[in-house]
């Protein structure tokens, strides 16, 4: 599934969207992906187009406590991972509301344990459906941001 947002990313960023999902699975079919990856990739670009907030307190944007993940969330998510989130929240690219929708987004994936290169581009995915990647600053953070920072 991952090469799939990658060649979405790589594909359509430049134009601000994808196709609708009929013209979409017929470019990814000719492109070699399989009738199951694309499913569920299409499936999961569905489910964050239409991520409901309302599960959320509304104050949650705003909010500056410390967050904890929970055993299954760091079972999902490894240590850069992790790392590199706070980074986002910290660095002021995503606020609290996001980072919950990040992590659910992260979740949703059928992966076992979600690398940082898998994160970066769930993120990308994420701020550019939502058209938040106008900004370069805020895509050069995010591609070129050093190790460092995000690391525990």
């Amino acid at each position: 599934m991952f090469d799939i947002l990658y060649y979405l990313f790589e594909n359509y960023f430049d134009s601000g969207s994808y196709p609708d999902s009929e013209t979409l699975t017929r470019k990814l079919v000719l492109a070699g992906f399989d009738d199951e990856e694309i499913h569920q990739a299409l499936d999961w670009l569905s489910e964050l187009a239409r991520q409901d907030t309302g599960d959320y307190p509304a104050s949650l944007a705003e909010n500056d406590s410390f967050r904890c993940f929970s055993a299954h969330e760091m079972e999902k998510i490894d240590t850069e991972g992790r790392g590199f989130i706070i980074f986002l929240e910290h660095a002021k690219i995503i606020n609290p509301l996001q980072r919950e929708l990040l992590i659910d987004r992260v979740i949703a994936m059928d992966e076992d344990s979600s690398s940082l290169d898998k994160i970066k581009l769930i993120v990308l995915t994420e701020l550019w459906v939502q058209n938040q990647l106008s900004d370069d600053a805020v895509l050069e953070k995010l591609l070129i941001v050093s190790d460092t920072h995000f690391k525990h």
